[in-house]
């Protein structure tokens, strides 16, 4: 996957206060401290330009007879284990299909790609499957489902325990102290950059394919 592609995906909002206690937030504990509720779980995404795939029956011509297969993914959903050593995340997904050339049946794997990335750039592992699709004779369109998972070691995904305080500390209304926003310490906002992992799931694209996904 090129980390580019993923330049405009939205990161986790760690930093995101509010009047109510939600999972992934820090919130403001009627205004005299604040709890922390950061998840270890990963926040799970398909990164920008990644989540279609075209493939074309003359190699360097992307005009619309030359079209083959064109696929969407979809209905991206995310499940979470986060009580053992080990954080374990598993993605599934939908693969929408459709094929210009509807005479006899076929069958099409397109590869996708699971990569885990710490503190927004950092790549912690990558791997490439294959989802495949049948089209039936006359058929135009084809759906599969597929699935991707990782793992985060639950530490790494853990705030070190005197930022922990440092940010939890109950503070009095009215003190000098509690007008500070911790978070907005230099020290704080790396150690909770460092815990924030992502798991991206895409198409892995040529150059070309990116490109075309890009420019379209």
């Amino acid at each position: 996957m090129m980390l580019r592609a993923r330049a405009l995906i939205a990161l986790p909002a760690v930093a995101a206060l509010s009047a109510c206690s939600n999972k992934g937030e820090l919130v403001i504990d009627e205004g005299v401290g604040i709890s922390s509720v950061l998840t270890t779980c990963p926040s799970v995404g398909i990164p920008d330009f990644t989540g279609d795939i075209t493939t074309f029956r003359i190699p360097g011509d992307t005009t619309t007879a030359s079209l083959d297969v064109s696929a969407s993914m979809t209905n991206l959903r995310a499940t979470c284990n986060d009580t053992g050593e080990k954080v374990y995340s598993e993605a599934s997904f939908t693969v929408n299909a459709r094929r210009a050339d509807t005479s006899g049946a076929r069958t099409v794997a397109l590869p996708y790609f699971v990569t885990v990335l710490q503190a927004g750039n950092a790549v912690i592992s990558k791997r490439v499957g294959t989802v495949t699709l049948s089209f039936a004779d006359g058929q135009e369109r084809a759906s599969a489902t597929a699935k991707a998972a990782s793992f985060v070691n639950r530490a790494d995904a853990s705030l070190p325990e005197d930022i922990r305080q440092r940010i939890t500390r109950r503070r009095r209304a009215g003190d000098q102290e509690a007008a500070l926003d911790p978070l907005a310490e230099p020290e704080v906002k790396a150690a909770i950059a460092r815990t924030r992992f992502e798991m991206l799931v895409g198409f892995q694209l040529t150059e070309e394919q990116l490109r075309y996904n890009v420019t379209r």
